[in-house]
């Protein structure tokens, strides 16, 4: 098949310039990709949408929708699942975007809230006032937040299982008060009081 004419425009263009559709009995479409990308655009915009700008990208790689730049693949992701098998977004917008989801799932907070929190700490840690605030701290029995730590002291927590009493006596023996229990019979010990 040589050329045919579009029915919107009335070009007669070769046959690469019509999209696929098996219902016809040539198996093209009868307006060519042009006219019919302009009647797509000005559907959507009647209905209150925008339609993406066609970008020309290099061959090797790919735009990225959410920072609009042209990045190599070596910048993406894998993706089986997508018709050109990589991701929707470059590494460096997924890691952001996932970011965003996972404080969002986990802890309810909004970038903003975060954010907030951390302003709010003057971008330090609530617990040693030295090192920066980043990482989440919230109670693993009501899932509250209940502060950014860093993330030594956020450790610190998790090893003493968010008990008050052991980190009371962690910190007198820190102190040097050390306090040991005394062995009174087989498995019984008696705390100093």
């Amino acid at each position: 098949m040589a050329a045919r004419k579009c029915s919107a425009c009335q070009k007669v263009l070769p046959a690469s310039a019509f999209a696929s559709n098996r219902s016809r009995p040539d198996g093209l479409q009868v307006n060519c990709r042009e006219c019919a990308a302009e009647y797509y655009r000005r559907s959507q915009e009647a209905k209150g949408k925008t339609v993406r700008v066609k970008v020309p990208v290099p061959r090797g790689h790919k735009r990225c929708p959410q920072c609009e730049e042209i990045k190599p693949h070596s910048q993406w992701e894998r993706n089986k699942t997508s018709s050109d098998g990589w991701a929707s977004y470059c590494r460096d917008c997924r890691a952001a975007r996932n970011r965003v989801s996972y404080f969002q799932r986990k802890y309810g907070l909004t970038p903003a809230e975060l954010d907030a929190m951390v302003a709010e700490q003057h971008g330090i840690c609530c617990i040693c006032l030295s090192a920066p605030a980043e990482h989440v701290d919230h109670c693993h029995e009501t899932g509250r937040v209940r502060g950014v730590l860093c993330f030594s002291c956020n450790a610190a927590l998790g090893q003493f299982k968010d008990r008050p009493d052991v980190i009371r006596r962690a910190a007198t023996y820190v102190e040097g008060n050390a306090w040991k229990p005394t062995l009174v019979a087989p498995g019984v010990y008696r705390l100093p009081s």
